[in-house]
């Protein structure tokens, strides 16, 4: 059990674990268990060696350095190759299910230098991380100093360059093995899902992403021997190029929930003025200070930015999220599937974003919100097309299933086009006082990127994302946007 270095000591020690994947390590196991420091090992709970069906006598190797060695080793060989992924899933298993704090991944061959360990394990033990990754590239010229054949250190600095601008990280180097993670993090993603590939490394790292985790990184030193690489590098490349792109495209709202790595927040604030919060921002900024009903308020953020326009914003939701009473004037909590209840106030303004395909009996709502407004009031709503052409191929392809978010969100019970929610309109008395559309969010791929490639081309494919819209509401509209009021 290991406590902070430097003087920082934890509440109660960590139970630190190793895991060594090892295949065909025969040559050079027992050499890196040697290499580990002696203040580490005193403090280990435990070392897995997971021996991936070695051709060689990796696994004889390995028995025999647990007969002879103090070490809290447990040696396990898999009766089939698992892949690097997969090795690596049988080892988190076996963390999460032997109650440890932390998880370090180890190479059995030596190439990531075990006496840099503790460096690796300490931002996790001080609690400033949960996930720390080993840089080769934090050190300027360290990588190729230390043996990294150039077309490596080549492809390395291309991928890294692509996978940040594609994901909005800043991580030194995507592509080193030698990772720490805190063992609830890992709980909290489906690295089972992942690739059973070396990809792996990169979904990982996608679904800490996903799941807001904290990463970290740390130089270490760059070690090239004589040992034997089974990393096919174009289809390597071709599969990490393919998971950070899907990724980016699940963070539109194009493709399976199945796909790890692509968890995102469906609800995220869209201010951009292309975008339906932004243009629903823009109706209110139009108006006086008015009293806002924030309807499936989610954070609040919305919500803020109405106040900052001085309206006075009152949000309603399922369950109140962290920082709402500080970005609101207030809140009622409510189940939108259960009548609203009734707080005696009226609203110059009732904002439903992307809520009333949520809910069960849309009608329902939006006869309670009518009756939520005060004389001459008005409601905002936004609701996704289902006759867009995203949705349109997917059924007319067969592949129809649920999103993470956009027109096939998973929490989707209800789908309109632009006929069937302007039928539901007329048959809750209200009429349509103004209507917009707005297409597909390619400016989530502009966030911090402006200036940059792929900034530029985001910018190209959204204008002409826009001029179809304009052209063909109906097809390529993303969203419908209405302002309404009683007949």
């Amino acid at each position: 059990m290991l406590t902070p270095q430097h003087g920082q000591r934890s509440p109660s020690p960590k139970r630190v674990g190793v895991l060594v994947v090892a295949y065909n390590a025969a040559t050079t196991l027992a050499q890196t268990l040697d290499r580990l420091p002696e203040s580490f090992i005193a403090g280990v709970d435990h070392i897995l060696i997971g021996d991936d069906a070695s051709a060689d006598d990796t696994h004889a190797v390995a028995t025999a350095y647990q007969r002879g060695s103090e070490l809290p080793l447990t040696v396990v060989r898999h009766p089939k190759n698992l892949g690097y992924g997969g090795n690596q899933k049988a080892g988190y298993h076996w963390a999460i299910s032997h109650g440890l704090d932390v998880v370090v991944l180890l190479h059995g061959d030596g190439q990531y230098a075990p006496e840099v360990i503790e460096s690796v394990v300490e931002p996790l033990l001080r609690g400033d991380a949960d996930a720390v990754f080993g840089s080769r590239m934090m050190t300027k010229g360290a990588a190729r100093a230390g043996g990294m054949p150039a077309y490596k250190y080549v492809g390395n600095r291309i991928l890294t360059t692509m996978q940040n601008s594609l994901t909005g990280l800043a991580l030194s180097e995507w592509h080193s093995g030698y990772r720490a993670y805190r063992v609830d993090a890992l709980n909290d993603i489906d690295f089972a899902s992942y690739s059973d590939d070396f990809d792996f490394d990169t979904e990982i790292i996608l679904g800490l992403h996903a799941a807001g985790k904290r990463v970290v990184e740390v130089p270490i030193p760059t070690y090239y021997g004589d040992e034997i690489c089974y990393v096919n590098g174009m289809k390597y490349a071709k599969d990490v190029t393919k998971d950070v792109v899907r990724y980016r495209l699940r963070r539109m709202g194009f493709g399976s929930t199945a796909t790890s790595g692509a968890t995102v927040d469906a609800y995220e604030l869209k201010p951009s003025p292309h975008s339906s919060h932004g243009r629903l921002l823009a109706w209110l900024g139009a108006r006086q200070p008015s009293r806002v009903l924030d309807v499936g308020c989610s954070d609040g953020s919305f919500g803020a930015l109405a106040r900052a326009q001085g309206h006075t914003v009152v949000g309603l939701d399922i369950v109140k999220h962290d920082g709402v009473g500080d970005r609101l004037d207030g809140f009622i909590e409510a189940d939108l599937n259960a009548p609203m209840p009734d707080t005696g106030e009226r609203f110059d303004v009732v904002v439903a974003a992307d809520v009333l395909e949520h809910v069960i009996d849309p009608g329902r709502l939006l006869g309670e919100i009518t009756d939520r407004l005060r004389p001459g009031g008005t409601i905002l709503v936004s609701v996704p097309n289902f006759g867009h052409w995203y949705p349109r191929g997917r059924v007319a392809v067969g592949r129809f299933d649920y999103d993470q978010r956009g027109p096939l969100d998973e929490g989707h019970v209800r789908f309109f086009t632009r006929r069937s929610f302007e039928k539901l309109i007329a048959s809750s008395s209200l009429r349509i006082v103004a209507r917009d559309t707005v297409g597909s969010p390619v400016d989530v791929l502009q966030r911090g990127r402006e200036g940059t490639a792929i900034g530029s081309v985001a910018n190209t494919l959204g204008a002409v994302d826009r001029a179809a819209t304009m052209a063909w509401p109906t097809l390529f509209g993303y969203q419908f946007l209405y302002q309404l009021e009683p007949i």
